[in-house]
């Protein structure tokens, strides 16, 4: 439970940091790299839904148990 709660925190604080640096770059530059962008946030969203399916499916097991 707790390993979880941390990737969740460190999940959310580098997509705070990515977007700030895409931010500053958009800044200097004048355009955005959209394509890592979505690439970016797609891998992200999809380490969350899969820690929350392993976590809906421990929590599933021990209902049954």
């Amino acid at each position: 439970m707790k390993f979880s709660k941390k990737i969740v925190i460190a999940v959310v604080s580098l997509n705070v940091i990515f977007t700030a640096a895409v931010l500053y770059v958009f800044y200097k530059v004048g355009s955005e790299p959209g394509i890592l962008t979505g690439a970016w946030f797609a891998f992200t969203t999809g380490e969350l839904m899969t820690l929350a399916s392993i976590r809906k499916a421990e929590e599933r097991n021990k209902k049954d148990d």
